[in-house]
């Protein structure tokens, strides 16, 4: 039986890594919503503050739980020699690393934009709103874990890294949720929206190299 590819193989064990702890892959959707919940508890209730501060709250939130899941994104592979092995396939190194991004994007990062809507109405924000800012927050998100990648491929070689991912991935973040938070004023949408999806297309042509290299120099 022919073995399946190396890309197919990294997608699917990226898939069970994040459900392999059970909470794993629920715990970037309970940081995220955890997150976003406090704020009535200390900003106030008043619907008109709430609804100000709400999609920029959810941005911030976004942002933080994308980094949750990021420290055993490649470390693993390094300690049991499988990134060795991905090294010396004839399969470039950066089209798997998009795969167990990908992965894991599917598994905690999706969940994180499908429910931001129900976030939303608990934080007053307009119903008019709250599907533009979902498309926002879909591609602001993939944004978020192709950059998230990056610094945990830099950091897959240190122990108890997350501190440093945070640290190098944080910085990255800032253009995407500039766009973000202006892509979901009312009336500036549509212009900001294409930024946005810009900023997007720039992590998603630019990360999965950045992170072949620094899982190269990590193998070296």
């Amino acid at each position: 039986m022919r073995s399946p590819s190396p890309i197919r193989a990294a997608f699917r064990q990226a898939l069970a890594e994040a459900w392999a702890g059970g909470a794993g892959a629920l715990l970037p959707i309970g940081f995220f919503a955890g997150a976003a919940m406090l704020v009535p508890f200390t900003v106030g209730s008043e619907a008109n503050q709430l609804a100000a501060i709400g999609t920029g709250v959810l941005w911030v939130a976004l942002a933080l739980a994308s980094l949750v899941s990021m420290e055993r994104l490649f470390q693993a592979d390094l300690e049991d020699g499988t990134l060795e092995l991905w090294a010396q396939e004839d399969c470039p190194l950066f089209l798997i690393a998009t795969a167990k991004i990908l992965a894991h994007w599917t598994v905690s990062g999706l969940p994180l934009v499908l429910l931001t809507p129900l976030i939303g109405i608990t934080l007053q924000v307009p119903a008019d709103q709250l599907l533009p800012a979902m498309l926002a927050y879909g591609l602001g998100g993939l944004a978020f874990f192709f950059w998230g990648g990056v610094a945990g491929a830099l950091a897959a070689s240190v122990p108890r890294g997350g501190l440093l991912i945070a640290l190098l991935a944080l910085p990255l973040f800032v253009p995407t949720a500039i766009f973000g938070a202006l892509a979901a004023e009312p009336g500036a949408a549509g212009p900001n929206i294409l930024f946005l999806a810009a900023s997007t297309l720039f992590a998603l042509a630019v990360a999965p190299f950045a992170a072949s290299a620094a899982l190269r120099l990590a193998v070296d």
